[in-house]
């Protein structure tokens, strides 16, 4: 066995997860034992605990346990996972746009960033080998999306544009607007929600809870979060289409900010209830009649400075076709819309 050993992550390394960098180093270490480094807490990134799928940043430090010497035991003979041609076939199909150092996909609806308990490869960083397009290695999430979130999402071919792309996203020099059909009309039609969020205890899914900003620093694991939003149309007091911006990046932001000013997205189950209908008057995230019950949440265009050529990407995503459909039913128009209702504040 060797002694604990601390080691710098190098700008090759840098956007990679933690295992697979680690791994790469260490020949002899397994996936497994990668993860019950991090349950023991022996396994430390920058003197904190981690999890196996964390990304790792050039300059950080790491702290190694003691291993095994030598070279890992000859694996187990297993099946090796292979990709659905029908899933290559979509996930191809979901690309947007992409050079040599980027590629930007539209998420379908309903398939996850990354991978889960039970879901095998069927996930955009499971299927990221059929987006290599004769490259040698597979392109890296810059970002995530909710499963049930559709719309642009970014890739990096290599570490290094992953790591600038890491780096314009913390320093919100991304742009990224959404749109959305809430239930019922927001008062002002334009504004910020501020509340922070905190993630809830027990069991289950996820799910986040506002928190108001003047308890936000009482209140422990509670992170501060800010959406602009701007209503775009409106049916009636029923329904609105929504412009949103995240400010900063919170899990499930949108959706529990929605659901706080009493809007929540159409379709929500989690944060507006999962049968209600909102007439207007009550509360619920359904509209009922020929409006799908999917979610109603779309990552529409992304703005960003190119890490390589310094040109301004703009990338616009087409709706999916369950919103496309309740577009279509409302009456409401794509082209009747600024771009950016934000853009002369």
């Amino acid at each position: 066995m060797s002694g604990v050993q601390h080691i710098e992550i190098t700008e090759d390394e840098a956007g990679q997860r933690l295992d697979r960098a680690l791994r790469k180093r260490f020949p002899q270490v397994t996936q497994g034992m990668v993860e019950k480094f991090c349950r023991k807490g022996e396994l430390r990134l920058d003197g904190k605990r981690v999890k196996a799928s964390d990304r790792v940043e050039e300059g950080q430090k790491v702290r190694v346990p003691p291993l095994p010497a030598g070279q890992a035991p000859a694996p187990v003979r297993v099946e090796v996972e292979t990709i659905a041609d029908a899933d290559a076939r979509m996930i191809q199909e979901a690309v947007l746009w992409q050079d040599e150092h980027i590629i930007a996909l539209n998420k379908p609806p309903g398939l996850p960033s990354q991978g889960g308990s039970g879901q095998g490869n069927r996930h955009v960083d499971g299927l990221t080998e059929a987006l290599k397009f004769g490259y040698k290695d597979r392109p890296v999430l810059v970002h995530r999306l909710d499963k049930d979130t559709s719309g642009v999402l970014l890739l990096a071919r290599t570490p290094r544009i992953a790591r600038r792309l890491g780096e314009a996203f913390r320093n919100r020099s991304t742009r990224k607007i959404y749109w959305a059909i809430v239930a019922g009309v927001p008062s002002p039609a334009m504004g910020t929600v501020r509340f922070g969020l905190v993630k809830t205890g027990g069991h289950g899914a996820e799910k986040m809870r506002c928190i108001h900003p003047r308890d936000i620093d009482d209140t422990i694991g509670a992170k501060r979060a800010t959406t602009d939003f701007s209503v775009l149309e409106r049916l009636g007091s029923r329904a609105a289409w929504m412009a949103l911006v995240p400010i900063t990046g919170r899990t499930h932001q949108l959706r529990a900010h929605m659901a706080e000013l009493g809007h929540p997205i159409v379709g929500d189950g989690k944060y507006g209830g999962s049968g209600q209908e909102n007439l207007g008057d009550g509360w619920g995230a359904q509209l009922g009649g020929d409006i799908s019950r999917k979610l109603h949440l779309h990552a529409r265009s992304i703005r960003f400075t190119h890490p390589i050529t310094g040109d301004e990407i703009n990338l616009t995503a087409p709706l999916p076709s369950h919103m496309a459909r309740s577009w279509k039913t409302l009456g409401w128009r794509e082209s009747d819309v600024p771009a950016d209702p934000f853009e002369d504040l």
